[in-house]
């Protein structure tokens, strides 16, 4: 008994604390001192020694006696409750504390493959109209040596006799909760329920191997940045005759320098020149897949907007496209000959405009604005 530490000091708390603070402690150094986290040689007789304290700790009567004679009670040994572990780990108080606990899955089912993601970049217009391409991704894919089942071809893969197949170890051990017997993964055969003796020379035994893979993609027409599409089965190949994962893809798109796009909207800016918009005009607009002509009526405005019905993006869950938005601006001219502005002043003047006189009313109604008049 000399050789006892003090379970105070075990656990790392002071001898008044709570019983949550004994709690929280034991469970932190039960998760770093675990046989199946913490490998280094001693890991296994401290998770013992956290164990055996908290069992005297957790417990209202043992901690009252072991506060009055120590590791000396005479009226029993503060041993933790003699664990039983016939299937040779710890798994029982890890799983109950940290997640795990119940049956796990039977080691030789086969398992669905993970998912893969893959960011793509495409143009502004492949966007819009939609492309077919060939990618390369790395994967997990079954080995063709051994057809994924680990051994040299032509060897022999013997079920595992510890476990006798079934990849999993029982462990009873009575805690503070009582006796429980849980489930954990085989040491013998690391959970696989069988053992390869010569291991195939390809995939290490693993049964799987990574390789560049070239999938051919169809983007359809109408997607946008963000976009994700689903290449079902060219994932992840599967294990023991699993189904494979799938391929999501998540697209970016470039900018355009002249369109851009709101939802299946596209929108323009056209100018126009003072005369256009004077006195109207016929004039060329591009639109994503050809020229069309726009009819500007005479006086349009800076800043109107014209609809091209149909000359938008394709709808990618639907029928038809939407729309092409052209915002027209009127450019005003910088520089202008002496005859150019007389031309102007006389077209003023003969509209009854008088340039000072506007141009004083608008500050007029400025300068009564701000000084409030």
């Amino acid at each position: 008994m000399a050789d006892k530490r003090d379970y105070y000091d075990v656990l790392g708390v002071e001898k008044g604390a709570n019983a949550e603070d004994v709690k929280k402690s034991y469970r932190k150094l039960a998760r770093q001192y675990h046989p199946d986290v913490n490998k280094a040689p001693d890991a296994e007789e401290k998770f013992k020694e956290v164990k055996e304290a908290y069992d005297v700790l957790s417990d209202d009567q043992k901690r009252a006696r072991y506060d009055q004679f120590g590791h000396q009670d005479p009226s029993a040994g503060f041993g933790g409750g003699g664990a039983d572990f016939s299937g040779g780990g710890f798994g029982d108080i890890f799983d109950m504390f940290f997640g795990g606990g119940g049956n796990r899955r039977d080691p030789n089912a086969p398992q669905r493959g993970n998912d893969l993601q893959y960011t793509m970049t495409i143009e502004f217009k492949e966007a819009v109209f939609g492309k077919e391409t060939d990618i390369q991704i790395p994967r997990t894919e079954t080995c063709d040596t051994c057809h994924g089942n680990g051994a040299k071809p032509g060897t022999k893969v013997d079920t595992c006799s510890l476990c006798r197949g079934t990849g999993q170890q029982e462990v009873a051990q009575n805690t503070p909760f009582g006796r429980v017997v849980n489930r954990r993964a085989c040491t013998g055969c690391g959970g696989r329920g069988k053992i390869i003796k010569e291991r195939c020379g390809t995939c290490s035994g693993n049964g799987q191997v990574k390789r560049q893979r070239k999938i051919h993609v169809k983007i359809p027409a109408g997607v946008d940045e963000g976009s994700q599409l689903r290449v079902t089965g060219e994932g992840e190949s599967g294990v023991r005759g699993g189904p494979s994962g799938d391929l999501y893809i998540v697209l970016r798109v470039k900018s355009h320098d002249f369109f851009e796009r709101e939802g299946d909207d596209i929108y323009c800016e056209i100018p126009l020149t003072f005369t256009q918009a004077a006195l109207g005009d016929e004039i060329e607009i591009p639109t994503l897949s050809e020229k069309v002509k726009l009819k500007v009526p005479a006086g349009t405005q800076t800043g109107t907007y014209f609809r091209l019905k149909g000359k938008g993006v394709p709808k990618l869950r639907g029928y038809g496209q939407g729309d092409q938005q052209v915002k027209v601006t009127v450019v005003t001219p910088t520089q202008l000959t002496d005859d150019q502005k007389d031309l102007l002043r006389e077209l003023s003047s003969k509209n009854g405009e008088s340039t000072h006189e506007q141009h004083g009313s608008i500050f007029d109604r400025m300068k009564r604005a701000i000084l409030g008049d």
